[in-house]
């Protein structure tokens, strides 16, 4: 079809010049040689139809462009699982097995157990972590995974096996959590480090002893003069560094001491007593009331006193 369009063409302009050439060539006949070319092509043109534009392409998937600043994120709530925000690291210590200072053997193992509650508001999953902090590390390793899951208000029990080193002296391994996205915490309101303290020994026939007394006392009610006796109760509990019998007494201000009290424990171990002391409201008021414990056996030592008060307003 455009062949056939370009012979027509041919043709007419090669009948228009000889018409033309037959009548003289001067400058008159070549602009009207011009003129009729130019019209010839334009009719020819007027009279083809007007192209059809090809359809452009659009990509089914456009290319991701990366923004100029990053789009603003939702914020993550305390509850959430993923842990990370620092609102999830919060810890208390509840209990522990296998008390501070108690004595092994080189290269003895032993399993440290830690009761920790989870005081947040998020679920803690097993991508949290258990971190060595300070000390010693005694054998284990310096991170393990969460073994569970724990949600808010419940207790894990941390479990690490450790092993006694070599050589004789006192150990402190120091361990604390972390979160999903690096935050590491301990427990109360300071986030200190939960530990272990040991003492390796080598003797065959250890000095186990008595290695720490602690004494409290509480008042029932907490306030007031009802009912007409108030009970002041005192706790002292005993830790020892291994299988041990020893002996104490109570010593109280009002000389109304307890008899001596014998006590035998198999191994590293904290044990508590009470001793209850009540007064009535025709009793005496004043700060300078207190308990002592007194220990006889294997040594003698006083322990400092521990002082109340008794009001009634």
């Amino acid at each position: 079809m455009h062949k056939s369009r370009q012979y027509f063409i041919f043709a007419t302009l090669t009948i228009i010049i000889l018409v033309i050439s037959a009548c003289g060539s001067d400058a008159g006949t070549e602009t009207a040689i011009q003129t009729a070319v130019a019209e010839t092509v334009a009719a020819q043109n007027a009279n083809q139809p007007t192209p059809t534009p090809e359809a452009t392409i659009i990509p089914t998937q456009t290319p991701y462009q990366l923004p100029t600043t990053p789009p603003t994120l939702p914020p993550t709530t305390a509850s959430s699982n993923s842990g990370s925000k620092a609102e999830c690291a919060k810890a208390s210590l509840q209990d522990e097995n296998i008390v501070d200072g108690t004595i092994f053997k080189p290269g003895e193992q032993f399993t440290k157990t830690w009761y920790i509650t989870n005081t947040s508001t998020c679920v803690w999953d097993t991508s949290y972590k258990i971190v060595f902090w300070d000390g010693d590390v005694l054998g284990g390793g310096y991170v393990y995974n969460l073994p569970q899951i724990t949600g808010p208000g419940q207790t894990i029990p941390i479990s690490l096996v450790l092993t006694a080193p070599t050589a004789d002296g006192t150990y402190r391994s120091e361990w604390k959590l972390q979160t999903p996205d690096g935050i590491n915490f301990g427990v109360g309101y300071l986030n200190a480090a939960f530990y272990t303290e040991v003492v390796i020994s080598s003797d065959e026939k250890p000095e186990y002893a008595v290695t720490n007394v602690e004494l409290y006392v509480t008042r029932d009610p907490l306030s007031g003069c009802q009912p007409a006796n108030i009970t002041y109760t005192a706790y002292a509990t005993f830790t020892t560094n291994g299988p041990l019998e020893f002996k104490f007494r109570w010593g109280q201000q009002d000389n109304n001491n307890g008899g001596p009290q014998t006590v035998t424990v198999t191994s590293a171990t904290k044990k508590t007593f009470t001793r209850v002391w009540k007064l009535g409201r025709a009793a005496s008021q004043n700060d300078n009331r207190w308990f002592q414990i007194v220990l006889l056996e294997p040594v003698y030592k006083e322990y400092p006193i521990v002082g109340f008060s008794f009001f009634c307003p």
